[in-house]
């Protein structure tokens, strides 16, 4: 998903700048109280109310509503989400996807369903990075890459599961404890039994001291791929035999992650403007013999296990290409359906983005990142394969996010309709 997706895969993240020069993919897991100030509220006619036209057809976001519909069905009752001082219980979330996703059915014209969206839910706009609600979307794709079940000459690199030295504490078990930061911390036990950090990057190399502590999935044949993996959370290793596995986000070693791309930028290797995930690969692969260094900046190191389906968001959904987005999970509502107003690749030449086109379109919250942070900042999941990777790898737009959420008269009426929606 963005190093350090919350992604079960999953997670953040990439460069697309964030996942590289402001951060990591996604990596968080666990519940968070929403906060207020990261939304207001927008009213028809009002400067920022958007046009809501789908840029797509609904197949995919029809996809996307179950999944989120699924993630509602599942949590406690009792759980209430903010949006913009207003607070909803699950049960209005969830007649807020379902009654979208019924809307769409019958294939409606964008005039009809930006008169449904008008009429039946209220709309609350991102206050962003700036004063007019600016948002920077990047997006974050799931990694291809090849391997094998044993370690050989050519397949080096482990992709390691969780050591079975790491441990990990809720400090707000222990009484006498105030939590108002981080609740879980990540370390491992040492002979005299003191909690001390995880080993770091530097200090494991490519991971082949873990090795008896950490069963490796899979061993893959290039650093800078794993590396990658590492930062999108999951992907889709194709082994010698032509089997594919497919990895996930499992935990990390606790380090906190830094930008490779940022380091590039300020020893000037590259420039800001230049940046992105295809030039820091292409400067990683000119320059191997730097490699590790560049990698070690980066403390942090991600353990994955394998899993049969996915991607999966932080929420334990599968996250839907070009539907699904990952936010800072404190600020916006699980699973909540939002409207991204922002560009898209219309050209590409030899695998670089020559023009960008606006669009609008309905997405789901259904992820979140280590880069993504505040109320400025979304990451679009755009899937799997050279598309998928070229569009992230390219992708740093501005453009404006909105949330829906069915109006009081409304979710009445679609509740006496359909007491079970």
């Amino acid at each position: 998903m963005k190093n350090n997706r919350c992604m079960i895969w999953g997670g953040r993240v990439l460069l697309l700048l964030s996942l590289f020069v402001m951060g990591g993919c996604a990596l968080f897991r666990g519940e968070m109280p929403v906060r207020e100030g990261s939304l207001a509220r927008v009213e028809p006619g009002e400067a920022g109310y958007p046009n809501f036209v789908d840029d797509m057809d609904f197949k995919g976001l029809e996809t996307a509503l179950t999944r989120s519909l699924d993630y509602y069905q599942r949590i406690p009752e009792s759980r209430t989400f903010l949006l913009g001082g207003d607070r909803y219980g699950v049960a209005t979330m969830a007649r807020s996807v379902a009654a979208l996703r019924s809307a769409i059915q019958d294939n409606p014209s964008p005039e009809a369903l930006s008169l449904f969206i008008r009429r039946h839910y209220r709309v609350y706009r991102a206050t962003g990075r700036t004063e007019v609600g600016d948002v920077l979307f990047t997006g974050y794709f799931e990694a291809a890459l090849s391997g094998h079940g044993e370690r050989t000459d050519r397949y080096r690199y482990p992709v390691l599961t969780r050591p079975d030295d790491l441990v990990t504490i809720d400090i707000s078990q222990f009484p006498g404890v105030t939590v108002t930061g981080k609740r879980h911390i990540i370390g491992r036990v040492t002979e005299t039994g003191r909690v001390v950090p995880y080993y770091a990057r530097e200090e494991v190399g490519d991971g082949l001291s873990l090795v008896n502590r950490a069963q490796p999935l899979a061993w893959v044949d290039d650093a800078v791929d794993l590396f990658f993996l590492e930062i999108q959370g999951s992907g889709i290793i194709t082994m010698a035999d032509g089997q594919e596995m497919r990895v996930h986000y499992q935990t990390k070693n606790g380090h906190p992650y830094r930008s490779i791309g940022g380091y590039l930028i300020a020893k000037g290797a590259l420039t800001k403007e230049e940046v992105s995930m295809q030039s820091i690969r292409r400067w990683l692969e000119a320059h191997p013999r730097e490699r590790r260094s560049v990698f070690n900046y980066n403390p942090s190191m991600v353990f994955f296990q394998e899993e049969p389906t996915g991607p999966l968001g932080c929420y334990s959904v599968p996250v839907t290409p070009y539907r699904s987005i990952a936010t800072d999970k404190r600020l916006f509502p699980a699973c909540g359906i939002a409207f991204i107003t922002t560009e898209k690749p219309v050209n590409t030449n030899g695998g670089e983005v020559t023009q960008w086109a606006p669009f609008g379109r309905f997405v789901l919250n259904q992820d979140t990142g280590g880069a993504i942070k505040g109320s400025g900042r979304v990451d679009l999941f755009t899937g799997h394969g050279a598309e998928a990777e070229m569009i992230a790898g390219h992708m740093k737009q501005p453009g404006a996010l909105y949330f829906l959420v069915l109006n009081p008269s409304s979710d009445a009426a679609f509740q006496a309709h359909d007491p079970g929606a």
